[in-house]
């Protein structure tokens, strides 16, 4: 969110807040709902029970013709070798694969458009990036149709617990939906025609959370979505304020975009009363996973590939750095993309008895939460970055909630204008009583699995204190 959004929040009237959030909600709808998402969605209810000899059947058809595709109309993949002629599925999936080299994301940064392909109009593509775990922002264009399906497969995951288009539902997300500065409720805003309530991860101190448990008891949301380490916040002042949800409430819990631990997962279906639901998914459209009643996630073959370069395996596993490749009819090809993530793949069907691939776990992004001077712990705070596009990579690092320090690798055209925008958008989600320090550094150092945490703070670290 720029300043000037966040001045808007800051000086119009609730009621108009939530007529806009609605208006957008109905734009929304519209646009992602369209009649390709129902045909996809109806297709992958058809699919869900299929054998996976079916299952590589679509892969290996889908995957040919994205590679024939990128063969003919994008610039960087003009030379790739002709598709796999072999007739079984598997065969022709892992030919045609071996003979293309793991993209990597440093490179595809280099060339963006030049794996973009040339018969895509850029007026009907949308725009996207992403920070992702290293703060690094990358741009991608998709097709409308890429983004229907991939709603499409969320959807599916959505309807096996008995969820519909117009149930009500309650966000726990990164959006600024209620100005840093609002020192009294709501902390909450209201798209009515989605019948959503979306709930401010930035107020979340001690002090407010019993208004955030009597609001989530008032409301009548049938599910419950977020990023993992906010609804932990909120699980823990359900549970420590003696109240959790009546079991029955909801049809479930839904997680995405950070990765899920042991004491997330505990805690937020004892708060909730309901089972928890982990979806992995890519920015890039390029992989979709969702778990069971067993906790494994479930690959959704029929939108992309999972490889693992192994690292470690035994009969019954392997584990490794994760290639994705997309398979929706998107306006770049992702092939045997390196996403960063660390997954361990089962070798034995699930015992759900769901069909398919399977991982017991995909190693993420896991950062800690920024304390900020009065108490409020704010997670997920790459959206900052995705603003930067004059940051090559960053990482905030908190030893004391007064302050932080955020270490940039600039890119060219780094400067003072480029540092105030940065300081602006981090005001906007951390307030104005922090301290603020930026250090611009040659690299940032990584973890022993060779990527950084985008946040590592002293005292906003809820796995130690979960311990």
């Amino acid at each position: 969110m720029n300043s000037l959004q966040n001045a808007i929040l800051r000086y119009t009237p609730v009621s108009l807040q939530n007529l806009g959030l609605s208006i957008w909600g109905y734009q929304i709808h519209r646009f992602r709902y369209t009649r390709y998402f129902h045909r996809r969605l109806a297709e992958l209810d058809s699919t869900a029970t299929a054998p996976i000899e079916h299952l590589h059947e679509i892969q290996r058809d889908r995957l040919l013709a994205r590679v024939k595709w990128a063969r003919r109309y994008v610039p960087r993949y003009r030379d790739l070798p002709p598709v796999s002629t072999k007739t079984d599925p598997l065969d022709a999936i892992r030919e045609t694969l071996d003979a293309i080299p793991p993209l990597e994301k440093n490179e595809y940064g280099k060339d963006p458009v030049g794996y973009l392909g040339t018969d895509r109009s850029r007026l009907r593509l949308v725009k996207n990036s992403t920070s992702g775990t290293t703060g690094t922002a990358l741009e991608f264009w998709h097709t409308r149709e890429a983004l229907a399906e991939e709603y499409a497969t969320v959807w599916r995951m959505y309807r096996r617990q008995g969820i519909g288009l117009h149930d009500p539902r309650l966000s726990f997300g990164g959006n600024v939906v209620v100005p840093f500065s609002a020192e009294a409720p709501p902390y909450w805003r209201t798209n009515h025609y989605g019948a959503q309530t979306l709930f401010s991860t930035y107020h979340m101190k001690p002090e407010n959370l019993g208004v955030y448990v009597s609001a989530i008891h008032r409301m009548r949301g049938r599910w419950v979505q977020g990023y993992p380490s906010s609804l932990y916040l909120m699980a823990r002042a359900l549970l420590d304020s003696g109240r959790p949800l009546p079991r029955g409430r909801l049809a479930g819990v839904f997680s995405s975009s950070e990765r899920l631990l042991a004491f997330h997962r505990e805690a937020i279906e004892t708060a909730f009363n309901a089972p928890l639901i982990n979806r992995y998914g890519t920015s890039e459209f390029a992989a979709s996973m969702t778990s069971c009643s067993e906790n494994r996630l479930h690959v959704d073959m029929e939108f992309g590939i999972v490889e693992v370069e192994p690292i470690e395996s035994d009969e019954d596993s392997v584990r490794g750095p994760l290639l994705v490749t997309g398979l929706a009819p998107d306006a770049i090809p992702f092939f045997r993309y390196r996403i960063g993530d660390i997954g361990t793949r089962c070798n034995h069907p699930c015992p759900c008895g769901r069909p398919g691939e399977t991982f017991l776990d995909v190693e993420g992004r896991e950062d800690d939460f920024v304390m900020t001077p009065d108490g409020r712990l704010v997670g997920r705070l790459d959206h900052i970055f995705k603003e930067q596009p004059h940051i090559a990579e960053a990482q905030i690092l908190q030893d004391r909630k007064e302050a932080i320090r955020v270490l940039i690798v600039p890119r060219i055209r780094y400067g003072k204008a480029a540092e105030r925008r940065l300081i602006r958008s981090i005001r906007d989600r951390l307030g104005e009583d922090i301290g603020v320090e930026i250090a611009v550094v040659k690299e940032i150092t990584r973890e022993p699995n060779g990527k950084f945490r985008a946040v590592k703070s002293r005292v906003g670290n809820l796995r130690s204190a979960a311990a």
